[in-house]
């Protein structure tokens, strides 16, 4: 017999904080707030982070001479990493176009701005025939100092692949990158959304040819691992680029190609992850879409793999294997956790909205879960995240009374260039690094790597895994607190 799946998690879970009703208009501001304090480059003046200054100006030029300036750093560090950069433009232009329509207008423009900081870098860092930029900054270098953006003096090393020696998995998120973004921005600038979606094809065009990992080039190995070397293999990320560039220009070889690729990219493997790393849960809800609003049933096997991810979030499913915290969170090991939470929470919203759409639902053996199923796990997540927690603080900064105030970062626990003009070296930094005191400069908005399994937060800069915030951290959640702010009571 099956039954019908309801709310049910509350009565498993410790007891919570509960900090009422969520401002989540306030939560959307704030998300795309942050990535304004994560700018690399010559700032506008427009700037409302105003603790940062112009950085990383001659990015590009000691060696290959080119213009490499912008961009942004992908988390408390001064590098800028261009896997997970791409990742964190896919997701922000798809938090537009899935739920830009519920923006304010003038978060819609803002949040068009952070996707376009991006972009221009992208643009940028294949500008060069069958080459592609992959990093600025050597990370071992950069990680050994702790020095605000504005200072840093480590070397801007730049890691270039040329062809054919491959880097399928950067290069195919880049891809997916501009093509989600040309769609973000086709009725606000055709001309802009043009080029993206020509310049996605052409390095996608890169991606499939030469096929290989980044990580595995000899050249740039060394700088890109262990930090964001791709540990789950390039073959999703050609799958995603695919997706993006059908999604985005509606050209049949694209859909031919993640149909006749998908057994041999291996798109039923690990249908479980959805990261800047792993994107086959991503991918099979986006493809998904062309099953469940358009019919294409030969592509039903993605449909089924969405399902199927779906149905392993719901702890009262047979298929159940996602773990909870004992408060309620959604928890994977390895750090950063809250980047599987508002990615997951992003992908059961856009679900829940293809089938609402066509008044669908979700078969998981024992039960069968609706849209509204979905979104609840969702709100849960998103409210646990905003302080309805066991240690009742908010995990995004600068939202409600209590959040974190020594985050892992450089720019933010150094005091900014205004209050302290003068050059703080390398080694200098260590006694802001070392120090006790809160951060002087909020990077408001920023969402931390968030609490250990056992609900656990204990605000303390070196422990990075759970103090650092990173765009990929935030960015689907831009598109989540949009939902919500226009939903904020489920019915």
């Amino acid at each position: 017999m099956k039954l019908h799946f309801l709310l049910f998690i509350s009565i498993v879970f410790l007891p919570l904080v509960h900090s009422g009703h969520h401002d989540y208009s306030d939560a959307l501001s704030k998300s795309i707030l942050f990535f304004e304090g994560q700018r690399s480059g010559v700032l506008p003046k427009n700037q409302r982070i105003k603790w940062r200054a112009d950085s990383g100006l001659s990015d590009g030029r000691s060696v290959y001479n080119t213009d490499l300036t912008g961009g942004y750093y992908d988390a408390g560090d001064n590098v800028k990493f261009g896997f997970p950069m791409a990742f964190t433009t896919t997701m922000l232009a798809w938090s537009v176009i899935e739920f830009g329509e519920l923006m304010p207008p003038n978060e819609l423009r803002n949040a068009l701005v952070a996707i376009r900081w991006a972009t221009d870098y992208l643009l940028k860092t294949i500008s060069q025939p069958n080459r592609i930029f992959v990093q600025v900054g050597d990370p071992y270098m950069d990680h050994n100092c702790w020095e605000r953006p504005e200072d840093m003096d480590t070397p801007r090393t730049v890691y270039a692949v040329d062809a054919p020696s491959t880097a399928s998995e950067v290069a195919a998120e880049t891809a997916a990158a501009l093509a989600a973004s040309s769609m973000a921005f086709r009725s606000v600038d055709p001309g802009y959304a043009e080029t993206l979606l020509r310049s996605s094809d052409r390095i996608f065009q890169f991606a499939d040819n030469f096929r290989g990992a980044y990580s595995d080039n000899a050249q740039i190995r060394d700088g890109v691992c262990p930090f964001y070397c791709d540990f789950s293999g390039y073959q999703d990320e050609l799958l995603w680029g695919a997706a993006w560039l059908r999604r985005a220009s509606q050209d049949n070889s694209y859909l031919n190609y993640i149909e006749n690729n998908g057994k041999t990219l291996g798109a039923d493997d690990n249908i479980n992850e959805f990261g800047w790393d792993n994107k086959h849960a991503g991918l099979n809800v986006l493809v998904s879409k062309e099953v469940i609003e358009g019919n294409m049933y030969n592509l039903q096997s993605y449909k089924a793999s969405a399902d199927s991810f779906m149905c392993t979030l719901i702890p009262d499913s047979s298929s159940s294997h996602i773990d909870y915290t004992p408060g309620g969170l959604i928890y994977k090991p390895g750090g950063s956790n809250l980047q599987h939470a508002t990615t997951i929470s992003f992908l059961l919203l856009v679900y829940a909205n293809y089938l609402d759409r066509t008044l669908q639902t979700v078969n998981c053996r024992n039960l069968v879960v609706s849209p509204l199923s979905l979104r609840t796990i969702a709100k849960k997540q998103v409210d646990y995240i905003l302080g309805d927690n066991p240690m009742g603080l908010s995990y995004m900064v600068g939202y409600g009374n209590h959040f974190p105030q020594r985050i892992h970062h450089r720019g933010s626990s150094s005091p900014s260039v205004k209050d302290h003009p003068g050059f703080i070296a390398c080694k200098e930094g260590s006694i802001y690094f070392n120090s006790t005191n809160p951060n002087p400069n909020v990077l408001v908005g920023a969402i931390v790597g968030g609490p250990g399994e056992d609900d656990v937060y204990g605000d303390d800069r070196a422990d990075f895994k759970k103090s650092e915030p990173t765009t990929y951290i935030n960015a689907p959640f831009v598109g989540v607190l949009a939902f919500f702010a226009a939903n904020p009571n489920l019915s």
